[in-house]
């Protein structure tokens, strides 16, 4: 819970000042200065402040202007839980999430924070096609069953199965009469088929494997792992009584669960987990309707200044339209924000204005606020109403990340922590023999080009 974290530890020692400065007699180290007499000695070894008496005060607080005090351990390492609430109805393991900028969170990015328990946020800064297409790599990457699996038909080429390895990066694909999901099952394509073939416009039906083991309409998803694992076969179509296709199991994905136990995952087709940001705009809506479609499970609403009356209509819109799908409102760094938040309707709050790494809101626009006092003031707000706050920006270190989530945060958004990492989109280069990737701010003006100019304008 929020009252779980102090910044500081307070100590009240029963021993005197006499019985310190004497000891069995002998004596030991005194004071080099007289004490008066009507000392308070439990203020006098009271160490630091406690988070709620630090943050009582009229001082804001950034991350660097506080420090915590060490406490005594009494567990061991084996039993510290990360798990926190992104909002109100998403768990994560990890309290990480990457930033929707340009140049931090794409598909990769986001599978790869899912897989290690944190969540990745998708960027809007390109056409509603380009970022449905990157939620739906990120909810193929890992299934259950597998409800809408790429098929191919018997006319159907070995180069239409090159295709969609480039594409998506698997190329065990089930072969239908019709060439679409509940046509008959005719059999499966796989790597082992078509790797020495020559010649690429040869037909489908003249490569696939017909020899198939299938799973029956019903099973439940234990038992089509449980044939995956005793057949040794890469994927498991699931058939009906008529022998037509309905879903497809793969092999992969009963490595990956076993590899990454803590990935943030649905309960149902255990897929992975992801956001996507959107505007306030009419044509967000548009937006919202299509990432809904591709199985988007949380949105975040991206604006640099959340408590405004666009930003209030498109949170109920979307309570009204779709329900299932959780929102991330912000930014804001007030209670006073955080209370027009909460009450139309927002599951989660995004908290940071001006205090990114590359963010220069508070000395252009004037506004702003500390970070570690807007964490915790909203946080306490926000906790009193079960919405959980996610600390957004100033996160420049591990340290960073610790001081947020002890001041408040369920969890933290991250930008130049993530940015130029292997998964983080754009190409390397090399300036002054150092390999680099692309970082820039939302608000630059060559974001604002190619769409980030939506979150200011």
């Amino acid at each position: 819970s929020f009252c779980r974290f102090v910044v500081s530890l307070s100590c009240s020692p029963s021993c005197t000042i006499e019985s310190m400065a004497q000891t069995d007699g002998a004596p030991t180290h005194k004071f080099p200065f007289a004490l008066p007499a009507s000392i308070d000695y439990d203020t006098l070894f009271r160490d630091g402040l406690s988070v709620h008496e630090l943050f009582s005060q009229s001082t804001g607080y950034t991350y660097d202007d506080i420090l915590m005090l060490p406490g005594q351990i009494g567990f061991a390492v084996e039993s510290v839980k990360l798990s926190t609430k992104l909002t109100k109805n998403i768990v994560l393991e990890s309290p990480l999430v990457s930033s929707p900028m340009d140049t931090v969170t794409e598909h990769k990015m986001a599978i790869n924070m899912a897989l290690m328990g944190g969540m990745g946020v998708i960027h809007y800064n390109n056409t509603i096609e380009e970022q449905v297409a990157e939620v739906k790599r990120v909810k193929r990457f890992k299934n259950g069953f597998i409800t809408v699996p790429i098929v191919l038909g018997p006319h159907h080429r070995v180069s239409d199965v090159d295709a969609i390895k480039e594409r998506f990066g698997f190329s065990g694909i089930p072969v239908t009469e019709t060439g679409q999901l509940n046509g008959k099952l005719l059999g499966i394509v796989t790597n082992r088929d078509t790797d020495f073939i020559k010649d690429r416009t040869t037909l489908l039906t003249e490569v696939m494997t017909t020899d198939l083991i299938v799973a029956n309409e019903g099973c439940t998803l234990e038992d089509a792992n449980a044939l995956l694992r005793t057949s040794k076969k890469g994927k498991l179509p699931v058939v009906n009584t008529k022998g037509e296709l309905v879903a497809l199991v793969s092999r992969d994905d009963l490595l990956k669960h076993r590899d990454f136990p803590s990935a943030t995952k649905d309960k149902t087709n255990k897929q992975l987990l992801v956001g996507a940001a959107i505007g306030t705009r009419e044509t967000d809506k548009e937006r919202l309707r299509a990432l809904g479609a591709a199985g988007c499970d949380v949105v975040v609403i991206d604006s640099s200044q959340g408590d405004s009356m666009y930003q209030l209509e498109m949170i109920r819109y979307i309570k009204r339209s779709h329900p299932n799908i959780d929102v991330i409102a912000g930014n804001i760094v007030t209670c006073k924000q955080a209370e027009h938040l909460i009450g139309a309707g927002a599951d989660a709050l995004r908290v940071g204005m001006g205090c990114g790494s590359i963010c220069t809101t508070q000395e252009v626009m004037a506004c702003g606020r500390p970070q570690a006092t807007a964490v915790y003031k909203t946080g306490l707000y926000a906790s009193q109403h079960g919405v959980p706050v996610i600390a957004d920006g100033g996160i420049r270190s591990i340290g960073h990340v610790i001081k947020a989530l002890s001041v408040g945060a369920s969890a933290v958004m991250m930008g130049s922590m993530l940015a130029g990492t292997e998964e983080a989109p754009g190409e390397y280069f090399y300036k002054d023999g150092v390999r680099l990737k692309k970082y820039r701010g939302m608000g630059s003006l060559e974001a604002m080009s190619k769409g980030g100019d939506q979150r200011y304008f």
